[in-house]
């Protein structure tokens, strides 16, 4: 009864977590109104404005978090690039962590 009861959290669990998946981009590799596709370094480009986007997306309908109309893979991993800048290893973040990781190693 245990094994029973502990699979079907896992199943239960298992669903929850992908059903949250996003699904594919109908408009990848399609050109916007205006005949562009973003690449990678337009990519790299809103990476690096995500957090003042992120912000703004959420008081206008006129901005967007992620360019749709983009060329794919580079596309994304100009995104993530960009907004991993921000994160600890980043422009923002390196020069704290360094500072409080070697005062947590100082005798």
């Amino acid at each position: 009864m245990k094994i029973l009861s502990a699979s079907f959290l896992i199943m239960a669990l298992i669903f929850s977590l992908t059903s949250c998946l996003p699904g594919p981009n109908p408009a990848e590799k399609s050109p916007s109104p205006q005949g562009k596709v973003a690449g990678f370094w337009k990519g790299l480009w809103h990476g690096l404005l995500s957090p003042i986007t992120f912000i703004i997306s959420l008081f206008t309908k006129n901005v967007r978090f992620y360019e749709v109309h983009n060329n794919g893979n580079w596309y994304n991993f100009g995104f993530v690039l960009g907004a991993g800048l921000f994160l600890r290893g980043g422009i923002l973040g390196s020069r704290k962590f360094r500072r409080t990781k070697k005062a947590n190693f100082l005798p």
